[in-house]
């Protein structure tokens, strides 16, 4: 069984500030099981936005655990905003949490292209 949405964000808030960063959750979607992005900030200014991973890179549906792809990379802000706003329009119950670290370390599971996980 798939951890909650809300169980899963607020684990996320909690250890991006014990990683000395800042989290915060942009928009609240479902409770249960809205679909979730992170967008990232940087000292830098570029943004990355990671969003769920498609179906076929988990295995068999052995791996519970939520796994995202990033789906912009070292942007601006402004083509990040406009990416969440289509996301929104498709999906009005999805939640936005936004952090801000560099490092982003092991806080989610990222898969590479090829379906091999990256913390």
């Amino acid at each position: 069984m798939r951890l909650k949405s809300h169980i899963f964000v607020s684990a996320l808030l909690r250890r991006a500030f014990a990683l000395g960063g800042y989290a915060a959750v942009l928009r609240k979607g479902a409770e249960d099981a809205g679909t979730i992005f992170i967008r990232q900030r940087t000292r830098m200014g570029t943004e990355t936005l990671f969003a769920p991973a498609p179906q076929n890179f988990f295995d068999d549906g052995a791996d519970t655990g939520r796994k995202f792809e990033i789906r912009l990379m070292d942007r601006d802000g402004d083509e990040v905003d406009g990416a969440l706003a289509s996301e929104i329009r498709f999906d009005p119950d999805c939640w936005i949490v936004e952090i801000e670290l560099d490092d982003r370390a092991d806080l989610f599971d990222v898969v590479a292209e090829d379906g091999a996980n990256r913390s």
